[in-house]
């Protein structure tokens, strides 16, 4: 009986690694994430009249639906609010990541609504098999001088997430750091959360 149950749980055990090995091979590499999605994005901006006539509505509704879905926004809040992070409460946490999300939207469609005619360059990645964090970079080329634009990814369980980002050499999430401090040192952090409230609405007055 012993036998015939250490039987049966191998068999179970072999069936489960058998079903979840092709979603572990399926997993979307880091690189072609970021490859798929730019590509995306940037196909969606020039193919529609209303984008580019600056509808920033159907911006900001490209970005949420192409881009945001692969963002960690947990990290990359958490990581922008730095040590203060521990210090909020969970309600804070909560409105700090909403008006942060909206803030990203927003500067990354400021960007996008830019696009005329450039296009995306990719180098290659420099990573291990087993690396579970890694940095994408790319470069926008048009008219000008390219454009860095780098991504940093992690693994996680549901795949490769975005949580930060690289832009003519400087970090989004070290950048927002130290404004960030800097509000919250002199007003808290509810105050660092009215002063995000504040600036979005500013935007999107400023977009209507």
């Amino acid at each position: 009986m012993i036998k015939r149950r250490i039987w049966m749980n191998t068999v179970l055990m072999g069936a489960a690694l058998w079903i979840a090995a092709p979603a572990m091979a399926d997993m979307e590499a880091p690189d072609a994430l970021v490859k798929r999605i730019s590509t995306e994005a940037l196909a969606a901006v020039k193919a529609d009249p209303a984008i580019q006539a600056g509808d920033v509505g159907r911006i900001m509704a490209l970005v949420d639906s192409k881009i945001m879905p692969s963002v960690n926004f947990g990290r990359m809040t958490s990581s922008a609010v730095g040590r203060f992070w521990r210090e909020a409460t969970p309600e804070q946490k909560e409105k700090l990541q909403a008006e942060f999300k909206t803030l990203l939207i927003r500067t990354y469609s400021g960007a996008l609504g830019e696009v005329r005619d450039q296009t995306l360059s990719f180098r290659p990645l420099r990573a291990r098999p087993d690396d579970t964090e890694v940095v994408v970079r790319t470069e926008v080329r048009g008219r000008g001088e390219p454009i860095q634009l780098d991504y940093r990814l992690e693994k996680t369980p549901e795949g490769w997430k975005i949580y930060d980002i690289n832009v003519l050499g400087l970090w989004l999430v070290d950048t927002y750091r130290n404004q960030f401090a800097q509000e919250i040192n002199a007003n808290g952090i509810d105050g660092l959360i009215a002063a995000l409230a504040q600036r979005n609405k500013t935007g999107a007055a400023r977009s209507s």
